[in-house]
């Protein structure tokens, strides 16, 4: 399993399927290619002090290290965004509630993603109908 490190790969996964739950976000992508697993991690200024937004990323990164490899979507990306919460929620909660919101990714379909309604043109257009 390797780590998400650059912007647009982020930016990418944000377009994907998003599970939301009390102390973080769950957002997915699955990928074209064979590549491993990848995970990032993010946690916005708003949820507190560097120290606090440190924490919470260092709790999500474990979150991930006790998860079983098998529960994760083989040559997708996933994003963990940190909440305000994960500083004071259960671990073992937050596990339970990483391994439903896996679960329940799994359980949806695959589907492709669609341009902004700016970038469509006639050819597309025929395409999509």
């Amino acid at each position: 399993m390797d780590r998400l490190r650059q912007r647009a790969d982020f930016l990418a996964v944000a377009s994907g399927a998003r599970i939301n739950r009390a102390a973080f976000l769950l957002q997915s992508r699955r990928r074209d290619d064979d590549g491993p697993i990848r995970v990032g991690f993010t946690v916005t200024k708003k949820n507190g002090t560097a120290t606090e937004r440190n924490r919470i990323r260092r709790r999500l990164r474990e979150l991930v290290k006790r998860l079983d490899v098998l529960s994760m979507r083989p040559h997708s990306d996933y994003v963990l965004v940190g909440r305000r919460a994960a500083l004071t929620c259960d671990f073992a909660t937050m596990l339970d509630d990483l391994r439903s919101a896996l679960h329940r990714l799994d359980r949806q379909p695959f589907t492709r993603v669609m341009p902004a309604v700016t970038e469509l043109n006639d050819e597309t257009l025929n395409d999509v109908r």
